[in-house]
Order: C-alpha cells, then structure tokens, then sequence
C-alpha cells in the first residue's frame, strides 16, 4: 500500500548548506547556491539547467573555499558532484586556484 522511502545510498549524512557559491570549468563561470554538502559531496542547485564539464571548481564564497568536483549527477537545475580536493582561498592559493581566488574576490570574499 505504502511505498517505502528509498535508503540514501551516502556513507556520510548530507548537510544543509544553503550557501552562495561560483561554478569554474575552463569557459565557464557560473553562480550557483550550494544546497546541501557532506564529507563525499556537494549538490549545487544553478540559476538554468545547464550541463556542466566532468570536472569542475566550486567556491564557496562565504568560506573562502575552492572544492575541486566531479559532476555525478544532474537533474534539471540541480547538480551532484563529488569532492577531489580543495583549498582555503585566503593568502596564497596553488596556482591551479588562482581563477578560483579571483573569482572569490570578484563575488565579494574577503
């Protein structure tokens, strides 16, 4: 009679985030709102559905964080990536973050 609620498939429990953020893909730069995090990923809700590349740079504007992702999913506006890697954005940044850090600036990080 009642279906029962499909089990989520995540290792570590998700968290609401509701944060501000920048999607980086080379030609890309793209604001988005970070919906819900957890320690394997991130779901991005975008302003249009929009295909992103398999690899991408998400900032979190409010942390001052570049997370290094892998697009997992899509579902209309909504993204799901997984985490690689990532780095604060204040002081000095590798210099593969360096369009991540002027982005970060760009949306107001101080």
């Amino acid at each position: 009679m009642f279906k029962s609620q499909p089990s989520d498939r995540r290792v570590t429990p998700r968290s609401p985030a509701n944060a501000r953020g920048v999607v980086l893909a080379p030609g890309i730069e793209l604001s988005c709102v970070i919906a819900d995090t957890s320690d394997g990923g991130l779901r991005l809700r975008l302003d249009r559905a929009i295909a992103l590349p398999p690899r991408v740079t998400v900032v979190d504007v409010a942390a001052g964080l570049a997370i290094e992702a892998e697009t997992a999913w899509r579902q209309g506006a909504e993204t799901g990536l997984k985490r690689k890697g990532g780095a604060s954005l204040r002081g000095l940044v590798p210099s593969r973050l360096l369009a991540a850090r002027e982005a970060w600036l760009r949306a107001g990080g101080r």
